[in-house]
């Protein structure tokens, strides 16, 4: 009976550890080729507003991190550097500096979430029509499916 009782932890620990690891290396396998650094220069050479992701923040952890730098059009949203890889990320633009989820949960409903992003080595995403940038401050990226504050970055 014990080495049933054994072998059914070992195997359900084996189970959830490459559950856990498929969720985080998924989006890392399926992601798309991120736009190359001549593309990303060129869009962000428009940039009206400009900001910092870092690592610094009080939400950003090993797993959920954000650096480089933000350019911010008024029809693009553009980063050169680096993001954790994750599944479900939104790109929000909202009118006050958050670095964690409950500040983010705070201000979500107030928030424009302004497209999805796909690559992890810089993105680009196109701002909706009717959005003005200048009417927000920071540009925020979250990650719907697990609740998660990735990071953010205050450019006016």
């Amino acid at each position: 009976m014990l080495r049933w009782i054994i072998l059914a932890g070992t195997h359900g620990g084996a189970l959830a550890v490459g559950f856990a690891l498929g969720i985080y290396l998924l989006p890392i396998l399926t992601a798309p080729e991120g736009p190359g650094e001549e593309v990303l220069a060129q869009s962000a050479a428009s940039a009206v507003f400009e900001a910092e992701f870092t690592r610094e923040l009080a939400g950003s952890d090993f797993l959920h991190w954000g650096e480089g730098t933000v350019s911010i059009t008024p029809t693009q949203v553009v980063h050169t550097g680096a993001l954790a890889p994750g599944p479900d990320y939104q790109l929000y633009l909202a009118s006050e500096f958050v670095e964690d989820e409950a500040g983010f949960e705070r201000i979500k409903a107030s928030a424009k979430r302004i497209g999805s992003v796909k690559t992890f080595d810089g993105f680009l995403v196109d701002v909706p029509e009717g959005v003005n940038v200048a009417d927000y401050s920071t540009v925020i990226v979250w990650c719907e499916s697990f609740g998660e504050f990735i990071t953010a970055a205050k450019y006016q």
